[in-house]
């Protein structure tokens, strides 16, 4: 019993099974199929070939006979005008009147009848001249007149010559065909080997990149074919993976290192609390361990949202949200903690669709970082321009330095001061709120038109977004 699962039935299924065999495999039976066709085609257009110029010959000759029969200038003995011609003239009565000296002496090639007004022809089998074997034989026949009496005469040409040259060309083509296909297969092998070279570079640069190697990139060939716009594709894949995995390993570096300060302050507190505890002051650890719990709690739910977002943004809950509602709210609540006032007379009505708690996310992120950065206020407008609702958030300190901006909107970016103050933020706050806008199909802008901090968001009214299907809503509300 033959073993399918041998390893040489698998690396003869795995050389098939290459696009560089089957490739041969499928020009190779394509060509075959067109030689053959070819050379059958050949064989009859050759023998048709043939016997139409064998014909021409012997009926023009046979009407030259004619003619000098009637003319009465036909001699007794016919040349022939090659050795495979035979010439008759007959009588009515049968008599052979001349013919060639292949043919002397022999009775009439056929029995005599009255020609048509055209000449004849039929294909006869006769003793070859030579005594040997029979031979086919194409007879044309046309009438003449004499003084005598009517006559015919015969020209015909032996089929012997048109089989030996079909014979000779079919033997040709039975070597020939299968010779010229082994150099073809060869030669497709060869180009498609040429052809595929640089896609098993491609693959084998392909296979050596790992995670730590994300630099490497695989050769681009300079033949600006589908080959090089493949390779073309793989680098700019490459390229986002790698820039993918190095914001991974910067996210998890900058949420190892925000971790670890409140961590570490958690530790030092308890630490001296427990080394000291007659002199602990327990109200006051337990308010400073109560910040760092919630700057945890802060920080955790920030990065739960960004690994969400990066794992694909989730269907947005497509439902009305009153934005001057949800700003003013937020406002309220800013205010039990914030160091300086917040002035919201300039929030007018204003409604988007979207989810109100990633709505109240975004104003409350702008909020946050506009007290924590304000010298003695924080402005907020709110209105509504064309198709678009615009927040206005606004503060009077320092402002982001130049080289920062291309930078603020990027996560766990801080600026110094930031960094110094205890309070300061995790750093993403305004990549959040960027990414909640840019979900909702809006817009977080810096305007540096102003002295100190104005950030300009830019969201779709109801009344510019379709509304949502009755399932959708029911799905909403759920």
């Amino acid at each position: 019993m033959i073993n399918s699962g041998s390893p040489r039935v698998g690396r003869r299924v795995g050389y098939l099974a290459s696009v560089r065999a089957r490739t041969t495999a499928v020009a190779a039976v394509v060509v075959a199929i067109a030689l053959i066709v070819g050379a059958a085609a050949l064989l009859v257009t050759l023998r048709v070939s043939l016997e139409r110029s064998g014909d021409a010959t012997a009926l023009a000759r046979a009407r030259d006979l004619a003619a000098l029969v009637g003319d009465g200038a036909l001699p007794a003995a016919l040349t022939p005008s090659s050795e495979d011609e035979i010439v008759q003239v007959v009588a009515r009565d049968g008599a052979v009147i001349s013919a060639t000296p292949n043919v002397a002496g022999m009775p009439p090639l056929l029995v005599y009848e009255r020609a048509g007004p055209g000449p004849t022809v039929r294909t006869l089998e006769l003793d070859e001249l030579d005594g040997t074997d029979r031979e086919r034989f194409r007879v044309w026949a046309v009438q003449a007149s004499t003084a005598d009496g009517e006559v015919v005469v015969y020209a015909a040409r032996s089929l012997d010559p048109v089989a030996d040259a079909i014979a000779v060309t079919r033997a040709t083509l039975l070597v020939g065909v299968p010779l010229l296909l082994v150099v073809l297969i060869s030669v497709t092998w060869w180009l498609v080997g040429r052809a595929l070279r640089p896609v098993e570079a491609v693959r084998a640069e392909v296979a050596d990149i790992t995670e730590h190697a994300l630099d490497r990139r695989v050769p681009v060939p300079a033949t600006r074919d589908e080959i090089a716009r493949l390779a073309q594709t793989l680098n700019s894949m490459l390229d986002r993976l790698q820039s993918s995995s190095e914001r991974q390993r910067a996210f998890v570096a900058d949420a190892s290192h925000e971790l670890q300060s409140p961590l570490a302050s958690f530790r030092a507190q308890l630490e001296v609390a427990i080394a000291h505890p007659a002199a602990a002051e327990w109200t006051a650890v337990a308010a400073d361990l109560l910040a760092d719990t919630q700057r945890l709690e802060r920080l955790a739910r920030d990065l739960l949202f960004l690994a969400r977002e990066d794992a694909g943004p989730a269907p947005r809950r497509d439902l009305l949200v009153d934005l001057d509602v949800v700003t003013l709210d937020e406002a309220t609540r800013l205010r039990s903690t914030a160091r300086v006032p917040i002035d919201t007379s300039s929030v007018s009505a204003a409604t988007v669709r979207g989810s109100r708690d990633e709505l109240s996310r975004l104003v409350r992120n702008l909020l946050e970082n506009a007290e924590r950065h304000a010298s003695a206020s924080v402005r907020v407008r709110l209105g509504v321009d064309g198709s678009s609702a615009v927040l206005v958030i606004e503060d009077d300190g320092p402002g982001v330095p130049p080289d920062q901006v291309d930078r603020i909107f990027d996560r766990f970016v801080r600026l110094d001061g930031d960094r110094a103050r205890t309070g300061g933020g995790t750093g993403l706050g305004l990549a959040i709120a960027r990414s909640i806008a840019g979900i909702h199909g809006g817009t977080v802008d810096l305007d540096q038109s102003v002295v100190g901090g104005r950030f300009v968001v830019r969201l779709p009214t109801s009344e510019a977004l379709p509304r949502p299907t009755s399932a959708a809503r029911d799905e909403l509300h759920r």
